[in-house]
């Protein structure tokens, strides 16, 4: 296993330095890593070439932006050769890379230095149409380059009681936005029906449809409420195809046997997530209190392994949000210590078919880990080629969360060289 990098002056080596020390990785998906973790600033010579007709703003969305705002400012990036990147707007004083306009050329720069060319996230054509209630189509489904994302509620149950995950704060942005977006506390199923028909219009702009939302732990069993009405979702959905599945994957709480098996059988849905957060028993218990109250870490990661007898091999992954797992005062001493345990745990799922897949930890300023520093590029590197030596090892193909549908994951991204 590499070592972390340590320099005399014990300093985090840069970008340069990462890049040249893994010649196995595409450098632009180790920029990608390094964008994601540090965030970015829009200099104003960027934010004037915004082109509403052509560039995507940013819009509703699950989670807040590092500088704690709701402003209009790009929804985020793509590099040249076509990898998503997912990033949000971060206070200077964060040490951000920039975004700015040099030569004519929008880049991302580093202090001053033009790290590479960037472009605009596209604008879909539905963006800027109603649905035949009124409600405004960008607020019932959103967009990345080739996804179309629906978040039907934004609200998480785990918080009733004050134990919602704490590098989240999606309940907390989801009172700012809904005040100041005006977004629909939850989505009418006739809308969704109606605006998915009008994005499947733009050819060949979406390979897929994901939908995720807080956890509801209500009904005659806990979570019948979420599987009820993503049953309905769904349903929705599908009256726009005539095949009997549709390119698909939801992101939801771990669920048991009888409901995945519920959501296979009436809806079109094609894949599975279920996000554990970290790989490991004691941090799962302190990170996510909510989670381990309602399920536990054990049988979060048995109702993975029993999703793939419904869903197939390659179908049902679980993300793990990178670096928290060294948060302190309980996270693990080092970056070497972090990555062998949470890879060996990774590596169990992975032999019973579940993909696992990296989320770069944004420390978010409306959640309980404000005051947290998340973890060094190397070890963010190290990270996503682990998780991708391990799909590779156990054959698992993973294209419903690949850098063509999703984009978030660079260990995922990692699968375009396969």
């Amino acid at each position: 296993m590499t070592k972390s990098i340590v320099t005399t002056q014990n300093r985090e080596p840069d970008l340069d330095e990462i890049i040249a020390r893994y010649p196995d990785i595409p450098p632009l998906i180790i920029t990608k890593i390094d964008v994601q973790r540090r965030g970015v600033h829009y200099t104003e010579r960027a934010l004037q070439i915004m082109d509403d007709a052509k560039h995507q703003r940013r819009s509703a969305a699950l989670f807040g932006a590092r500088d704690g705002k709701v402003t209009p400012v790009p929804e985020s990036l793509v590099f040249r050769d076509g990898t998503t990147v997912l990033t949000d707007p971060t206070p200077v004083e964060g040490n951000p890379y920039h975004v700015d306009v040099i030569d004519g050329l929008l880049v991302i720069t580093d202090q001053g230095k033009v790290i590479e060319e960037v472009e605009y996230w596209p604008v879909p054509d539905y963006f800027t149409k109603q649905t035949s209630a009124g409600t405004p189509m960008k607020f019932v489904v959103t967009a990345r380059p080739q996804r179309l994302e629906i978040s039907p509620s934004s609200y998480c149950h785990f918080w009733n009681n004050d134990k919602g995950c704490k590098y989240c704060d999606i309940v907390n942005y989801f009172k700012q936005e809904k005040s100041e977006l005006g977004v629909p506390a939850k989505l009418n199923f006739t809308d969704i029906t109606e605006t998915i028909g009008e994005a499947l219009k733009q050819p060949g702009r979406f390979s897929t449809i994901c939908m995720t939302a807080g956890s509801d732990t209500r009904g005659a069993e806990p979570f019948d409420n979420e599987v009820d009405y993503y049953v309905n979702l769904l349903q929705a959905i599908g009256k726009n195809f005539t095949t009997r599945k549709f390119p698909s994957q939801l992101i939801s709480t771990a669920l048991t046997e009888k409901q995945l098996r519920r959501l296979y059988e009436e809806t079109g849905l094609m894949s599975y997530t279920s996000d554990i957060e970290v790989l490991n028993e004691k941090l799962f218990n302190w990170i996510c209190p909510g989670k381990a109250e309602w399920i536990g870490y054990k049988e979060w990661q048995q109702r993975l392994i029993r999703a793939v007898d419904i869903f197939g091999r390659g179908n049902v992954n679980t993300g793990i949000v990178g670096g928290v797992e060294l948060a302190q005062p309980h996270g693990f001493g080092s970056e070497d210590e972090a990555l062998q345990r949470t890879l060996e745990e990774a590596e169990y799922l992975a032999s019973y078919g579940v993909s696992t897949v990296l989320m770069v930890w944004v420390v978010r300023p409306k959640s309980f880990f404000s005051d947290q520093k998340n973890a060094s590029l190397d070890y963010y590197v190290r990270l996503a080629r682990g998780l991708q030596g391990l799909r590779l090892k156990y054959d698992l193909s993973m294209d419903f969360d690949d850098y063509r549908r999703c984009g978030n994951h660079a260990d995922s991204d990692l699968l375009r060289l396969v």
